[in-house]
């Protein structure tokens, strides 16, 4: 049995702390917007499984309605939807990102 391109999101989703779908890869990102949030994770020391969404079209969709949000990157922190660039950011920016992955229990010990 194929697993559908939701069955492959919510699977990923499941099995991994901290998910950034992106367009891309955290080493060769393809947007400057994928490339903000990959650079706050590495910043906070976040280790997190990145989805390249130019990789396959079904993920490429798929993930927008599985959030039922219009953007990528999308990130995903203990199987819950998080946010885009602007939202990621706006958290990084106050300390709120940062307190929000203490309080999941990931990432590392680095600060703004």
């Amino acid at each position: 049995m194929s697993m559908t391109a939701q069955d492959s999101i919510k699977s990923t989703i499941d099995t991994n702390d901290v998910v950034l779908f992106m367009k891309g890869t955290p080493v060769f990102p393809q947007c400057g917007f994928s490339s903000v949030v990959a650079r706050v994770l590495d910043h906070l020391q976040v280790e997190f499984e990145s989805v390249n969404v130019l990789e396959d079209d079904g993920i490429r969709q798929g993930i927008k309605d599985f959030s039922n949000w219009p953007t990528i990157p999308q990130l995903y922190v203990k199987g819950e939807f998080v946010g885009g660039c602007d939202i990621i950011k706006e958290m990084f920016e106050s300390g709120e990102l940062q307190a929000y992955f203490k309080e999941k229990g990931v990432g590392g010990t680095a600060s703004a």
